[in-house]
């Protein structure tokens, strides 16, 4: 119950947003409606954004990142992603379960988490995809998000550069200024 009035606030909120603020808005890509089928396969890390530095931090590490969704089960998907940090490479996989009654994918080890994607179209990319990572307050009284960062995929590993230049102005717009893109300068890190 308490998730379907978020979801309808959330709605609501940005409705009302839109109509006062002259920014774009992403399309919500509903993970339960969604054929999962067409997001499977791999996926190149293009950039970060976020309204604070914590929240993309750790991505500055990296010089690359591929990624690969896989649907192991009913309902489960699993992110594996194959990182490249200096001359060393990191694999780490993350398991996601979607929910009849959700919108968003519901993380292992994470279930207060929101994991949410979006259309790539809000980058000028119909091979791209945005994923969101949202936490609740760590208190109560606190207004701000713990964690909310947006990170744009693409099927190539070459794109045109207005897609990310796209992106960092539509979330800019937004005021998720701080941004994180990889220098990609290595080879792709593979297993």
């Amino acid at each position: 119950m308490l998730s379907e009035a978020w979801s309808w606030f959330l709605h609501l909120y940005s409705l009302a947003y839109q109509a006062l603020a002259p920014c774009s808005l992403p399309q919500q890509l509903m993970v339960k409606t969604i054929n999962h089928q067409q997001y499977l396969g791999k996926w190149y890390f293009k950039a970060a954004v976020s309204h604070q530095e914590a929240d993309i931090q750790k991505f500055r590490a990296f010089d690359n990142m591929v990624f690969t969704i896989e649907e192991t089960a009913n309902d489960t998907l699993v992110l594996t992603g194959n990182m490249r940090m200096g001359d060393d490479c990191i694999k780490q996989s993350w398991t996601y379960h979607i929910q009849p009654e959700r919108d968003d994918m519901v993380m292992e080890g994470r279930t207060f988490r929101r994991n949410l994607f979006w259309s790539g179209t809000w980058a000028n990319c119909l091979d791209c995809i945005i994923f969101q990572e949202v936490e609740p307050p760590l208190r109560r009284t606190d207004s701000v998000d713990s964690l909310n960062r947006f990170m744009l995929y693409a099927r190539q590993k070459d794109i045109s550069s207005e897609v990310v230049t796209t992106f960092l102005k539509n979330s800019a717009c937004h005021q998720m200024k701080v941004h994180v893109t990889l220098p990609e300068e290595k080879g792709l890190s593979y297993f």
